[in-house]
Formats: structure tokens, C-alpha cells, sequence
């Protein structure tokens, strides 16, 4: 929805699709979703339809939707041969192959240049014209650069990269982390430690992202540095906010009831699953999953990582 205002701002044509009937109902009738974006109303050129068949003849596809439906929504794509550039905004991991998403997408849709767009950009600011900044990446030039021009305006800024796995496992990674520095307020942990969970998250992040094929510089980026910086931060983080929860001591099923999709919660299995299969060093995610997984309790994931063997920085 924030994406979508920022394009009709920029004078595109735009149409929102939606598989839920209410949600386009409401969109249609009242111009705005309370629930997720308060406030925000919807300009009245923009339309909202339960047609996906709306989609064929757009020069840009964006998917935005949590991860778990991202290759269910390009297949459906596919099946209504919509065309463009397709660009997803998802953050995080396909759970059940432990794929990039944007490896799912083009699966899906094998003709299509893919985009992925990502960085330090939560929805209800965006919405807000609060000043942002976000990075288009993919493997085509031409097709970055096409989404740089239709989304950047005075308050949404778009850089390129060609670091598409890079840029990708940040923008997933950042996740775990993030869960980890809401427990560790949650704790009531002070300043010292949550500036160093988020240093050390970050070297992990660089650690498995390099690993995986992705240039180590991109993590010092918006999309790396930018992104966990937020996440582990902001009042919109549902990370941090599920995280919070859980070094409260509320149990792992309430909390993820209340907080909603927690891209975190299931980055975390797959960032540890990873973590092990190529020999990466990971303490920080290894005793997240065996908090959230495992039970462990919460006194032991501070113990476990301040008495780690020693080594340099």
C-alpha cells in the first residue's frame, strides 16, 4: 500500500491487487486500512481490485507480501501472464527450500526480470513521505535502473546494486538479529549490550552472506548496516516487538499470536540450517534458534555468548 502511494505520487498508473475479498471492499470503499496503516488514505486515482488479471500489461509487478506467499503469488502471475519487471519486497527465506525469494520467483516466472528492493524502509513511514532510502538489485542493469526511476521522488531515494544475494540475505539475516535484540531488551539488557549484539550480528550476516556468494561491501550498506540498524530499533519492528515479548518470558506461541507475521521466527531456522551446512560460525542465531526452538532459557543465552572461547575481533 506505502509503495503503491509512492508511485500514484509519482504519476504512474496504479492498481493494488488483493485474493481477499474484505480487504478489497475496504480498500475500495473506505480508501484505508486502520489496521495496518493508520491514517493513511489512498488517492483517488489508485485502484484496488480482486482481479490479478489486472496486473497483465504493467510495465512493473510488485509483490508485496510476506514470504511464505511469495512463490504462490507469482505463480499466480504466471497464470494470469502478467508482464514487467517483477519486484519483490519480501524479506526473508522460501522456508521449505531455503531458497532467496527471489530464486522462487523466477522459478516461477522463468521470462521475467526479477528486482529485488530492499533496505531500511518500514511501510508506515514511507506512507508518511518520511524521507527513505532503498536499493533496487537484481542481475539486469536496465531493469534496476527502471525501478529506480519509477519509485524515487523527493522523499523515496533508490540506489542500484548488481549484489543481489547480497542484498537479499541482508535484508533476511537482519531478521534474526533483530528477534535477538528485542529479547535482549526484553531482558532489560542495557545499551552496551545491544550495540554489541548488533555489531556482532552484523559480522554473522557478513559471515554467511560472503559464504553464500555475496559481496561483503554490500553489508556495510543500506541493506545491511541500514536495514539491522532499523529492524532492531524501530517502534514498527514486529521483530524486535516479538523478540521484546519473549525476553518478557511470554511463551514463543503467545507472543507470535500477538505480534503477527514474524519474518524472524522462521529466518532464524533457515539462517541456522545454513549456518551449519557451510561450516559458518554463528553463536549469536545458534542461540536464538535454541531459545525459540529449543527452549533454552534465557539465562543461558547471555551466559553462552559472553563465555565463548576467546579470540581477536
Amino acid at each position: 500500500m506505502a509503495l503503491a502511494i509512492t508511485c500514484c505520487t509519482n504519476g504512474h498508473t496504479v492498481r493494488i491487487w488483493s485474493p481477499f475479498e474484505e480487504e478489497v471492499r475496504q480498500l475500495g470503499s473506505r480508501r484505508t486500512n486502520e489496521k495496518l496503516l493508520s491514517g493513511i488514505v489512498l488517492p483517488e486515482p489508485l485502484e484496488v481490485t480482486g482481479d490479478i488479471g489486472a496486473c497483465c500489461g504493467s510495465d512493473i509487478v510488485i509483490i508485496a507480501t510476506p514470504s511464505f506467499a511469495v512463490r504462490q503469488t507469482a505463480a499466480r502471475l504466471r497464470e494470469a501472464k502478467a508482464g514487467g519487471i517483477v519486484v519483490n519486497v519480501a524479506k526473508g527465506f522460501e522456508e521449505s527450500t531455503r531458497s532467496r525469494l527471489s530464486v522462487a520467483v523466477g522459478e516461477e516466472l522463468p521470462e521475467h526480470r526479477v528486482v529485488a528492493l530492499s533496505g531500511p524502509c518500514h511501510a508506515e513511514e514511507v506512507a508518511r513521505k518520511i524521507p527513505t532510502m532503498v536499493v533496487a538489485a537484481g542481475p539486469c542493469h536496465e531493469a534496476n535502473q527502471a525501478v529506480q526511476k519509477a519509485l524515487s521522488n523527493d522523499y523515496f531515494r533508490v540506489y542500484t546494486n548488481d549484489d543481489i544475494i547480497g542484498v537479499e540475505l541482508g535484508g533476511a539475516l537482519k531478521n534474526v538479529i533483530a528477534v535477538a535484540a528485542g529479547i535482549c531488551d526484553g531482558m532489560g539488557l542495557g545499551d552496551n549490550s545491544k550495540a554489541a549484539l548488533i555489531t556482532r550480528g552484523l559480522v554473522e550476516m557478513t559471515r554467511l552472506g560472503v559464504k553464500l556468494g555475496a559481496k561483503e561491501s554490500t553489508f556495510s550498506g543500506l541493506t545491511g548496516l541500514g536495514d539491522l540498524v532499523v529492524t532492531c530499533t524501530s517502534v514498527h519492528s514486529r521483530n524486535h516487538r516479538f523478540g521484546e515479548m519473549v525476553g518478557r518470558g511470554v511463551d514463543i506461541d503467545t507472543a507470535l499470536k500477538t505480534v503477527g507475521t514474524v519474518e524472524g521466527y522462521f529466518a532464524t531456522r533457515t539462517a541456522y540450517t545454513l549456518a551449519r551446512e557451510n561450516d559458518v560460525s554463528m553463536p549469536i542465531t545458534e542461540l536464538c534458534y535454541a531459545l525459540i526452538y529449543e527452549n533454552c532459557p534465557l539465562k543461558d543465552l547471555v551466559t553462552g555468548l559472553m563465555t565463548r572461547p576467546f579470540k581477536a575481533e
